[in-house]
Order: C-alpha cells, then structure tokens, then sequence
C-alpha cells in the first residue's frame, strides 16, 4: 500500500503533535516532517518532497499563505490544505488562490479530516460545508455569466450554477439529479442550457472551463 507523505507545518507543537499522532495512525499515511513557521516549511518541502502539507495560516515570519505561495511554484504537484482556527473569508480565499487544495477548521472531527486529506489527493476539494457555501457563493458573484462569450447576456440560471459546479467535480447526472433532489430528464436539459450558453459541446470542456474561473467549487451543503 502507497502511504502518503505528509508534512506538518504549526507553531503549536502540542497541536502538531496531536495531528501527528492521527496521522501516525492511519495506514496509508506517514508523517515525514515538521516545520514552526512558513519558512521552515517551504524549506522541508523541498528537501522532503511531500506528497501532502498540513498548513497553518497563521505562523510567525512567514505565515501559512505565503509560503504555500512559494511552495506551489516549485513543487506544483503537491497538495496542500490549511488549517486554522478562523473561518476568514480573505484568507479562504487567498490560500485558494495561492494554490491550496482546502481550508480547514482546526475544530473539526479527526474522521471527517482524514477522510477530506484522503478527498484531496484524488483532486476534490477539502473544504467545509459552510467554506464551501462560501466559495460557491463566490464563484456566483464572480460568475459565470464571465466565462460566456462577452456577446451572449442570457447568462446563467442559478440552478444551472449548481449543475455546472457538480460537473466541474466530475458528478455524472445521476450522482447531479440524486444531490439536488431533481430528475434525470431536468439535469440533462439544464446541462443543454449550459453548453448553449458556455459555447461548448461536452460536459467535459465544460467542466474545465468552470474549474478554471472557480476550481474549488464544491456543493457539500
């Protein structure tokens, strides 16, 4: 069995310690490594080349967003989630933005942090029901009515949003009719309606074209 390499970066060592335990304890995980601050963690990962990194957002020096910045530009291929005590838009959003996989609160069950790291490394996102909320909320205002080509004003229904969200993570129309309780017949004419408006002919380049404007859409709640 493939065990996942972990790094973990917190300026609590009672708190790393604990996490490490959880990790220690899992079959398909190991933990490589430790870092107090940002900078130690940008330089343990290029020296230990971790598979995941457990990211604090708030460290001395340099903080957890800045350093999964610098990380991500030289190791792009690994994943990173934050964890933090504070569910701050702004910094939801520039860890996102800084290349982090998910955004976790540190009063979150073990279960149900396990099984989102185990989520991220096959590409989901690692967020919250309510961070979730948020960053579909986000994606709205954004919108996708930017991805349409400039010409075309019709725009995007909000369920169509929802549709277009769960394609982006790869929901077939099933998994889509069964998580917004509709029917397989009204999926598969929301999905008409969004490659009409998207300009595109499959759910596929529809669903990169949303992961680029929004890729950590998520539709938990």
């Amino acid at each position: 069995m493939h065990q996942m390499r972990v790094l973990l970066a917190d300026d609590h060592a009672l708190f790393r310690e604990g996490l490490a335990g959880i990790i220690s304890a899992q079959p398909d995980m190991k933990v490589v490594g430790e870092a107090n601050d940002g900078l130690e963690a940008f330089v343990k990962a290029q020296e230990l080349k971790p598979d995941l990194i457990l990211m604090d957002v708030q460290m001395p020096g340099m903080d957890g967003l800045e350093s999964t910045r610098q990380i991500k530009q030289i190791l792009p291929g690994t994943i990173i989630v934050m964890l933090t005590v504070r569910d701050d838009d702004e910094k939801l959003f520039n860890a996102l933005k800084n290349g982090a996989q998910g955004y976790l609160l540190k009063d979150m069950h073990s279960h149900d942090m396990l099984a989102m790291l185990r989520g991220a490394t096959l590409g989901e996102a690692a967020l919250s029901p309510l961070l979730a909320g948020r960053v579909l909320s986000e994606f709205r205002r954004l919108s996708i009515y930017g991805i349409a080509d400039k010409e075309d004003d019709s725009g995007m229904t909000e369920r169509e949003l929802q549709v277009l969200a769960q394609v982006a993570q790869g929901a077939t129309d099933k998994e889509i009719a069964k998580t917004l309780m509709i029917s397989l017949n009204t999926v598969k004419t929301h999905m008409r309606n969004i490659l009409a408006k998207l300009h595109v002919s499959t759910r596929r380049e529809a669903g990169k074209l949303a992961r680029r404007k929004a890729p950590f859409v998520n539709l938990e709640n």
